[in-house]
């Protein structure tokens, strides 16, 4: 087992604070945590986030050449990095995200790219109805 500083959850404002995210939006305090969604302002970059998890993920590949390594990290790295590698904007509604608890994405990786990305729910049965909605193209 390898401990890797680069696969930590991204830092946000609203870091240990219990709120949703429509939540946050109702208090007018916040309001200039969420003005430019594309950053986002009100935590840390999405190109930051991407810039540490391609070259964690890589290194993980690497390490593991021709056979499989488990990478686990938080919500918002995992689907910035999966963004990306499927082409798509990374900005994003984050609650459309299709990462729920105990999911697992998977990047497989010839050479140095990423040829492929696939996703499951082996504890779906543990989740709440409303969790299990599936990704919309585009959001």
């Amino acid at each position: 087992m390898v401990v890797d500083g680069r696969l930590i959850e991204a830092a946000n404002y609203f870091q240990g604070l219990r709120l949703s995210f429509d939540g946050a939006l109702r208090h007018p305090k916040n309001w200039l945590y969420f003005r430019n969604p594309f950053r986002p302002s009100w935590g840390e970059a999405y190109t930051d986030i991407l810039a540490r998890m391609r070259p964690a993920l890589k290194d993980a590949a690497d390490a593991a050449l021709g056979h499989e390594a488990v990478v686990v990290t938080h919500q918002l790295p995992i689907w910035v990095a999966r963004t990306y590698a499927e082409g798509r904007r990374m900005a994003h509604d984050p609650r459309k995200r299709q990462c729920t608890l105990s999911s697992v994405t998977s990047f497989t990786f010839i050479d140095a790219h990423v040829t492929s990305v696939s996703y499951s729910e082996p504890a779906a049965d543990l989740l709440r109805p409303h969790q299990t909605k599936k990704f919309v193209a585009g959001a």
